[in-house]
């Protein structure tokens, strides 16, 4: 009986430094990258690029701190605002790698230009503040934004040949949007709504309601030589049957309150 007693006794003496201990675990914190360097980018370097491998490794080459934020946030140049000058113009190499316990380190993009998964973008998060002391808040405010809807007609838009091909909406050229049409590889419409955005300015919705990746092509020719790149694009976009509609939408963007330069390692 004096056996049972004091074995109670050692119990609540015990317990409440048990669940103390437990209670007084700090709660896990954002994903963070296992190992990173952030290095100044080499100034004869021409190789601007953000890379993702097998294993969730991504390495970043000739990019500014803007740079680095609109893929640590998924959002465009235009949804960026506030910081020094420096974060425009100082360029940064960078090589990160998750840890093994992350699902990042699952990965197995198809290509090298296959954008970061959200881990992944949390991680980036992780290392800005970190390394470029990032202070930061989010203003979400109601603005101008586009609709990509259908057009009248049915679209031109063919089901892509190679579903494994790099996603890619550009000129009919091969390079950037430009004014000479619009073509399109393997790409869905939430994405090439994003692609427009770049050159728009604006965030572009995609309300189409067409499902799955297309290729598409339109060569735009104007004979008026003062024909600006939106008026090319709102040309090029109905040429595939699409329309681009002005609303109004929310709009975020990332307002940069404290930023430094970070120290080489």
């Amino acid at each position: 009986m004096r056996i049972s007693v004091h074995i109670a006794i050692g119990i609540a003496v015990i317990a409440p430094e048990l669940f103390g201990q437990i209670a007084a675990s700090p709660p896990a914190g954002p994903p963070a990258f296992e190992v990173a360097s952030v290095k100044p980018a080499n100034p004869q370097d021409r190789w601007i690029a953000f890379s993702t491998y097998p294993g969730g490794r991504i390495t970043v080459s000739l990019y500014t701190l803007e740079m680095l934020i609109e893929e640590a946030f998924d959002v465009q140049s235009f949804q960026v605002s506030g910081g020094p000058r420096w974060i425009n113009d100082d360029r940064y190499d960078i090589v990160a790698k998750p840890p093994a316990s992350a699902e990042s380190s699952k990965a197995n993009p198809p290509y090298p230009k296959a954008p970061p998964n959200d881990e992944q973008r949390q991680m980036l998060q992780a290392l800005l503040v970190e390394r470029f002391q990032l202070k930061f808040h989010r203003e979400t405010k109601e603005g101008p934004v586009y609709l990509l809807v259908k057009g009248n007609k049915e679209p031109k838009l063919e089901d892509a040949k190679n579903k494994d091909d790099y996603p890619w909406a550009g000129s009919v050229g091969g390079g950037m949007i430009s004014g000479d049409g619009i073509a399109g590889i393997n790409i869905s419409m939430p994405l090439l709504a994003t692609r427009l955005s770049r050159y728009l300015r604006r965030p572009v919705l995609d309300q189409t309601g067409l499902k799955g990746s297309f290729d598409f092509k339109f060569q735009y020719l104007s004979d008026d030589p003062q024909t600006d790149l939106i008026s090319s694009i709102f040309a090029s976009i109905q040429g595939i049957g699409l329309k681009l509609e002005s609303a109004k939408g929310p709009v975020e963007t990332i307002v940069i309150d404290h930023a430094e330069k970070p120290s080489e390692n």
